[in-house]
């Protein structure tokens, strides 16, 4: 029905935007996770940001000071089971925001830190999860010479016609009661050089090798602690963007591990991987949100500061537009990841190549608000003085970060395809 006001005010807006009210608890845990990510996250992050990426890792360094306050937030993975589905979600995608607008690179370590021990509540066994608990996780999925080639599924469509797939580096030879791991992950693996435990998928021998009849080759998803013989670590990865994410390499060389530990064994391999998959995406699109609400804000701070033409930026008709339009994009990124989230959290049979690409929008909007962000900062926007520089890095990496967005928007169009076939669109 039709709610009619008495008199024209400014409208209700909260710091995640035009939002629908919230109760007061979930507003309490709004503001705890906002002063989290603007005490703790943000300082911090612009702190590594200066740093080698080895200091970044190093004993004493501020990183680890992020995970000893971020226990103090109660927020593990099973917080939002006590909440009704659609309040979980939008608490989930309020707090992931937050700790995108905190710092980006650090919102993706909390963030796939939890991974391994999500996946051991899910498969409902207790010893991962007393294993997992308490840990920085991390999630190996890609390899050196695998990379974006773990995203096929369908060998049929997807690859070159009778060729075998590509099993990757790191690989597992499955025996009764023990896998035996060897070889290595990306570089790019997010808390690679400071993990205590993985997930980690990796091609498996069963005992007639690596492929199955059609070429697709054969996995094995377990959890992996990460002190066992055998494990050990690469240099940690120095890049553009995000320098604040610990990334690096883990290598295996005849690392045994308990066939109790795997969480997707033949047949089950590749769903796991894509309940696994569906949900990764969904974090890296609020992430991303939190960036480019950072991004904007900065921008909105600046024009009301900056005098150009004998005015503020602000009160210039073009400035108000480019503001209008990048926040726009925020409310964008906003509800796309929300909806994501909501699709992988409540779909029976939801699939990651539609996930990932709310993930593909959201860093694609988000690269767009922090380059107007920058722009509108003019020269000052280039200088290490100012953040805004360091939220445009952060974006240019999340373009290729948990899989890149031109071959994940190719998958999409697979999917259709693959749906089409099946009688999707043809009544």
């Amino acid at each position: 029905m039709l709610k009619l006001k008495s008199e024209l005010t400014l409208p209700t807006v909260g710091p995640t935007g035009f939002e629908t009210p919230l109760s007061e608890e979930e507003t309490a845990i709004q503001g705890i996770a906002h002063q989290f990510a603007r005490n703790v996250l943000r300082p911090i992050g612009e702190e590594l940001d200066k740093m080698t990426a080895e200091e970044v890792c190093a004993p004493g360094s501020p990183f680890w000071s992020v995970y000893e306050e971020s226990a103090k937030l109660g927020l593990e993975p099973d917080f939002f089971n006590q909440f009704e589905p659609d309040v979980g979600i939008r608490l989930e995608s309020i707090i992931g925001e937050e700790m995108g607008w905190g710092d980006a690179g650090l919102g993706v370590s909390i963030g796939a830190a939890g991974f391994p021990l999500q996946m051991a509540m899910a498969t409902g066994n207790q010893e991962l999860v007393d294993l997992c608990t308490g840990k920085i996780g991390c999630w190996m999925i890609t390899h050196p010479d695998k990379g974006s080639d773990v995203q096929v599924f369908d060998i049929k469509r997807d690859w070159v016609p009778g060729k075998q797939g590509n099993k990757g580096n790191m690989t597992a030879r499955v025996g009764k009661d023990e896998l035996v791991i060897n070889g290595q992950c990306s570089a790019w693996v997010s808390n690679g050089a400071v993990a205590q435990v993985a997930l980690g998928y990796l091609g498996a021998d069963y005992g007639k090798g690596y492929f199955g009849e059609d070429g697709l080759p054969n996995g094995v998803a377990a959890i992996i602690p990460l002190d066992l013989p055998g494990v050990s670590r690469g240099k940690p990865l120095d890049k553009i963007g995000q320098r604040s994410l610990p990334q690096g390499e883990i290598y295996f060389d005849n690392v045994k591990l308990p066939i109790r530990f795997a969480v997707g064994l033949g047949d089950d391999y590749y769903g796991n991987l894509g309940s696994a998959w569906s949900y990764a995406g969904t974090h890296m699109a609020q992430t991303m949100t939190g960036l480019a609400r950072a991004a904007f804000e900065m921008a909105l701070q600046y024009c009301h500061e900056r005098k150009q033409g004998g005015q503020l930026l602000v009160d210039h008709q073009l400035t108000r537009y480019r503001l209008g339009d990048m926040y726009r994009r925020v409310e964008l990124c906003r509800s796309v990841a929300r909806r994501s989230l909501a699709y992988a959290r409540l779909t029976p049979a939801g699939h990651p190549y539609a996930t990932a690409a709310g993930k593909v929008t959201v860093t694609e909007e988000a690269m767009k608000v922090a380059t107007e962000a920058l722009q509108l900062f003019g020269g000052a926007g280039t200088s290490r003085e100012y953040p805004i520089e360091r939220l445009f890095r952060d974006a240019r990496a999340a373009q290729i970060e948990d899989g890149e967005n031109y071959i994940l928007t190719m998958r999409l169009g697979l999917l259709c395809q693959q749906l089409y076939a099946e009688g999707w669109t043809q009544n």
